[in-house]
C-alpha cells in the first residue's frame, strides 16, 4: 500500500466519521427455504436479489439451502425471504464435530445434510450435574449402604 492508498484509506475513514454512518460488513447469510420446483427457486432468487446490498444469491435445491452474500443484515434477508410465502428459517445445521452430543434427540435430524446435525444450545445446568454426582456416590464403594441399595 503506497502513500496514495494510505491517504485514500484515511480519507474514507474520516468521511464515514463525519456522516455518522455505520459501515455494514460483508456477510454470508444461509437460509433453509422449502422449494419444490424451478419456479419456486426463481421466485426466491429474484426476491433476494432485490434486497439492497446483496452481491450474490446461490440456491441449492437438493439441500433446500439459499446462501446470500453481501452487505446485508440477516433479519432483512429473512424477512424478504418470508415475503415469498415459503417456509423459511435460518440455516439450522452445523457440522457434527462442533456439537458436544450430536446424536441426542434434539440435534439428530434425518433431513440434515451429510455430517451435519441441528445446532442445539447447551442445556446442562448445575442442578443436573449435582444430581448425577449424588447417584455416583450412592453406588460407589465408599458408601457403606451401597450393598443394601442394590
Amino acid at each position: 500500500m503506497g502513500v496514495a492508498g494510505t491517504l485514500e484509506y484515511f480519507s474514507d475513514l474520516l468521511s464515514n466519521v463525519k456522516k455518522g454512518k455505520k459501515k455494514k460488513l460483508m456477510q454470508t447469510v444461509a437460509l433453509k427455504v422449502r422449494m419444490d420446483c424451478q419456479g419456486c427457486e426463481r421466485k426466491v432468487k429474484s426476491v433476494l436479489n432485490g434486497v439492497k446490498g446483496v452481491k450474490s444469491v446461490k440456491v441449492d435445491m437438493k439441500q433446500q439451502k439459499v446462501t446470500v452474500t453481501g452487505f446485508v443484515e440477516p433479519e432483512k434477508v429473512l424477512k424478504a425471504a418470508q415475503s415469498t410465502k415459503k417456509k423459511v428459517e435460518l440455516w439450522p445445521y452445523v457440522p457434527y464435530t462442533l456439537v458436544a452430543h450430536p446424536y441426542v434427540s434434539q440435534a439428530y435430524d434425518k433431513k440434515a445434510p451429510p455430517n451435519h446435525v441441528r445446532a442445539v444450545p447447551v442445556t446442562a445446568t448445575i442442578s443436573e450435574s449435582t444430581i448425577d454426582d449424588y447417584y455416583i456416590y450412592m453406588f460407589s464403594d465408599e458408601n457403606p449402604n451401597a450393598c443394601s441399595i442394590m
